[in-house]
C-alpha cells in the first residue's frame, strides 16, 4: 500500500521514504474490518479488554436522507471473531477517545448537538462522569482529541469545525485537566488544534494544526474561496509536573496535507493520519524526518495500536470505516495501575 515520496523544502519527490519497508514490511496490506460507519469514523483506541473502540460522528449537515439525524455513536470491534457492535449510542457527538491507565474511557464530546466536553467512563458499570463541561464560565468549542499521560493528567484539543453552537471561547485551545480536577489552558498558539498525542517518554508533547479556513457549520458554496490553513506537527516540551515550553514545528505537512489524529509507536515515531488532499498515515522520525507512509483510499482521521499480541496491528479510522494492518513497530501504551 506504500507509495515513494518524500518532503524537501515544501515539495513531494518521488525519492524512497528512508524506513518504509523496516516500519511497513513488504507485502503488508491494509484491511477494512469495518465499513458500516453511517458519516465519518473517528476517534480509534484499544481498550485494555484487548478490544477496538472508534466513534461515528454523524454530522447533521450530511444525515439528509431516510436515516434521519442520528445523534453520533461509539462502536467496538473484537478483533477475535471480527464482531462490530454498537457500544454507546448517543454518544455526544464523541471524537477522540482513549483509555486511562485505570481502564477509563475518556471520550472528547464535540460539538453539533454534542456534549462539548470531556467525560470519563467506568467500563465496569457504565457510568459517565463530566471530567470538563466548560472554561471560565464558558463552553469548549467542540473538544476534538484526547491523550493521557502517566500521572493521569488529561490533555485535550478545543478547535470548531463543525456545529450550530455560539462560540464563546476567545481562541481555538488545548486544555490540561489534573488529576484534582483543575482545568488549565496551556497551549493557544495554534490557529486550529486538531490531534494529540505524547512521547513514551512524556517529555514531549505533540499536536497536529488543521486549518480548513473556516467555522462555519454548514456547507459553503463552491465558489466561496477560503484561505490556505495551516497543516503541521508542532511539539512542546512538558515538565515533570505537565508544563508546555515554547512551541516547535515538528513537521511541516503544507505539501503533504491535513493532519488529523496521531499516534506513537514505542521507539519514539510518530504516525499522523492525513485527512486529504491525499489520504494517508505518515510516519515520522523523533527528529520530525517524514521515514514511511501507509495510503489509504478515504480521509484518514486517526491511528492507534492495539495491545498485547495485537500491539503490532495499527488501526486506522478512515471515511466510513475501520482499517488494519500489521506492522513491525510495535504501539505504546502506559502500563496499567
Amino acid at each position: 500500500m506504500a507509495r515513494s515520496g518524500t518532503v524537501r523544502r515544501g515539495r513531494t519527490t518521488s525519492e524512497p521514504l528512508p524506513l518504509q519497508s523496516q516500519i511497513v514490511p513488504p507485502g503488508s496490506r491494509v484491511e477494512e474490518v469495518f465499513g458500516g460507519g453511517a458519516v465519518l469514523t473517528e476517534g480509534v483506541a484499544a481498550g485494555p479488554d484487548g478490544l477496538i473502540y472508534f466513534s461515528d460522528i454523524t454530522r447533521t449537515l450530511d444525515c439528509t436522507d431516510e436515516r434521519g439525524m442520528q445523534a453520533g455513536h461509539i462502536w467496538r470491534f473484537d478483533p477475535g471473531d471480527g464482531s462490530c457492535r454498537i457500544f454507546r449510542s448517543p454518544s455526544g457527538m464523541a471524537n477522540g477517545i482513549v483509555f486511562d491507565r485505570q481502564g477509563r474511557m475518556v471520550v472528547a464530546e464535540g460539538a453539533d448537538y454534542g456534549g462539548r466536553r470531556i467525560t470519563r467512563m467506568d467500563m465496569a458499570t457504565g457510568r459517565s462522569f463530566i471530567a470538563a463541561g466548560q472554561f471560565d464560565g464558558r463552553p469548549f468549542n467542540a473538544p476534538n482529541d484526547v491523550a493521557i499521560d502517566a500521572k493521569q493528567r488529561i490533555y485535550f484539543t478545543d478547535p470548531r469545525y463543525i456545529g450550530w453552537e455560539s462560540i464563546e471561547q476567545p481562541v481555538m485551545a488545548v486544555y490540561r485537566i489534573d488529576p484534582d480536577c483543575s482545568v488549565h489552558r496551556v497551549i493557544t498558539d495554534v490557529r486550529k488544534p486538531n490531534g494529540v498525542a505524547l512521547s513514551p517518554d512524556q517529555r514531549t508533547l505533540y499536536v497536529s494544526s488543521s486549518d480548513n479556513g473556516t467555522i462555519a457549520s454548514r456547507r459553503l458554496p463552491a465558489n466561496v474561496p477560503l484561505p490556505d490553513g495551516e497543516s503541521k506537527v508542532f511539539s512542546y516540551a512538558l515538565s515533570s509536573k505537565g508544563a508546555v515550553g515554547p512551541r516547535r514545528t515538528f513537521a511541516d505537512l503544507d505539501a503533504i496535507g491535513q493532519p488529523d489524529g496521531m499516534t506513537v509507536d514505542d521507539q519514539g515515531f510518530v504516525y499522523v493520519a492525513i485527512f486529504a488532499p491525499e489520504p494517508m498515515v505518515a510516519v515520522f522520525s523523533p527528529a520530525g524526518e517524514w521515514v514511511a507512509r501507509i495510503d489509504m483510499a478515504d480521509a484518514t482521521t486517526n491511528v492507534e495500536f492495539g495491545r498485547g499480541k495485537a500491539r503490532y496491528d495499527l488501526y486506522i479510522t478512515a471515511g466510513h470505516g475501520l482499517y488494519r494492518i500489521r506492522l513491525a513497530r510495535a504501539g505504546f501504551h502506559l502500563p496499567p495501575l
